[in-house]
């Protein structure tokens, strides 16, 4: 398992031990490492380009490398080894699609030597990264090189209608033969740079059947939680703008149905967080314990590498989370549930285990013991609606927009609602007075206005210029009804009106 081994350190207090990977020193694989791959991609060069064809992704090269050296092959001191190079130009044509040139390539590979990091996981891998922070090398096994094999005309075809994605993006596949054993490693994109701090690793599947770091995990200077230490940790989740959380779930969506149309599982998400503002109290005691400036990398420039660059859209930083920063390192922006401004980094790994029958037969004896659908091990389609679901509900969320409360909504309407009654009741009340007041000047009798209305009836176009006081009347009776609390409050008002029109009549 690839997690946290991405996330950089050596073991502190083995650097003396050197590991061994089927009785090989790791210092000899590095060697064969970049002794083969030294070769083969500049042998490649000569090679016109051409595309992709079907036959392209099954071919097979083999160099032999003697110890004394060849007319073709460079004298070295590790043991006699044979390295062969899986679908070369398939290979060639994923390193153009993300802008890797060969000259960069065997730079960032050939040009210094490889740090080799440490592997929490249960599958014994070595892992390591080149120099630059651009590429990781891990050693698989036999079955999952097959599987890769396999794979490559599908993902050939993702990437081409897709290469924006959080699935791993395969560089290169090689075997070094010694001794009459193969030890085979892939070359991948680097999902946590080693000279961001991480302060926080989790590997997360969606699963709860023994998903907690042991407590040798949790001895070590970076370890990887998962699924259980998160939900503990970071109860809430993790907070984005909602242009940021709408593309990576798309992307997340994407990857998890392409996974699943291959039928693979056992999957997961390596996350890494930074929290901003603890960088910036580290900076400030911070000795030079890492490497020093002038040997520390910039951004990485593969095409895609990036946790912003690698989902859906342009990923903008929105709702003030993070301003644009070079130190950044390519990071999604994020809260914690605390309001903490965090980067996050991430990808999907392990994306090598197939639903053969032997993940068949685990997750059946796993499921007589436990409670089936949280164990690992489940079919494909299951499993990528749970891990979708766990992303979507339980790890990532989106920051929702500040709304007035109900309450504070209910007396801004009751105060504005009080206010404009008050305003109709002393405007009609204002129009009354001055009618009485016309009228009693004017010496107008009501039988007068009896026949002003008579005469109305014989004449259509005229049109009394004001309302009747059993209109006005009914139209108070109206306002005062429909209007919350004015009763108590203008009761001196509606009493002279009713005195009013009563005297009038």
């Amino acid at each position: 398992m690839s997690s946290a081994a991405e996330n950089g350190d050596a073991a502190p207090g083995k650097q003396n031990e050197e590991k061994t990977y089927k009785k090989t020193a790791s210092s000899a694989i590095k060697g064969a490492i970049q002794l083969g791959i030294g070769y083969t991609v500049g042998n490649l060069t000569s090679k016109p380009e051409r595309d992709v064809l079907m036959q392209d992704f099954y071919v097979v090269e083999s160099v032999f490398l003697p110890s004394e050296g060849s007319n073709l092959t460079p004298a070295h001191h590790y043991p006699d080894f044979r390295f062969k190079t899986y679908a070369p130009l398939a290979f060639r044509y994923f390193r153009e699609l993300f802008g890797i040139k060969p000259d960069d390539y065997l730079y960032s590979i050939c040009s210094e030597p490889l740090i080799e990091l440490s592997n929490p996981g249960a599958s014994g891998s070595l892992f390591f990264v080149t120099s630059d922070d651009e590429f990781i090398i891990k050693t698989v096994q036999h079955k999952e090189a097959e599987f890769l094999q396999k794979l490559l005309p599908g993902y050939y075809m993702n990437l081409n209608q897709n290469p924006r994605t959080l699935l791993p993006k395969f560089y290169g596949l090689y075997c070094m033969q010694s001794g009459g054993i193969n030890i085979r490693i892939v070359v991948m994109n680097n999902v946590l740079p080693r000279f961001m701090r991480m302060h926080f690793t989790y590997d997360l599947k969606g699963s709860t059947y023994k998903r907690r770091a042991s407590r040798k995990e949790r001895e070590k200077s970076n370890p990887t939680f998962k699924d259980l230490d998160f939900l503990q940790d970071m109860h809430e989740g993790l907070y984005f703008d909602t242009e940021t959380y709408n593309a990576l779930m798309k992307t997340l969506q994407r990857d998890c149905r392409v996974l699943e149309s291959f039928k693979i599982m056992d999957y997961s998400l390596l996350l890494g967080i930074h929290i901003l503002d603890h960088s910036l109290k580290e900076k400030e005691d911070e000795t030079s314990q890492n490497v020093p400036d002038a040997k520390r990398p910039g951004m990485q420039k593969v095409l895609y590498s990036t946790a912003m660059e690698s989902i859906q859209g342009p990923g903008k930083s929105g709702d003030g989370i993070i301003t644009e920063n070079p130190d950044t390192m390519g990071g999604i922006p994020a809260k914690s549930h605390k309001g903490e401004k965090l980067l996050l980094f991430m990808g999907i790994i392990d994306i090598l285990q197939s639903y053969r029958l032997m993940k068949k037969l685990e997750h059946s004896w796993k499921a007589l013991v436990y409670d089936g659908d949280t164990v690992s091990v489940h079919r494909p389609s299951f499993y990528a609606d749970r891990f979708l679901k766990f992303m979507n509900s339980r790890v990532f969320k989106k920051i929702q927009a500040l709304k007035a409360s109900p309450s504070k909504k209910r007396c801004n309407s009751i105060a504005a609602l009080k206010a404009t009654s008050q305003e109709i009741v002393s405007s009609i009340s204002q129009e009354w007075k001055d009618e009485k007041h016309d009228l009693l000047t004017e010496g107008q009798s009501f039988s007068s206005l009896d026949e002003e209305a008579l005469g109305s009836r014989h004449r259509p176009d005229l049109v009394p210029s004001t309302p009747s006081l059993f209109e006005a009347a009914s139209l108070a009776t109206t306002i005062s009804s429909s209007s919350l609390y004015v009763n108590e409050h203008y009761p001196h008002d509606r009493t002279t009106l009713y005195s009013n029109s009563k005297r009038k009549w």
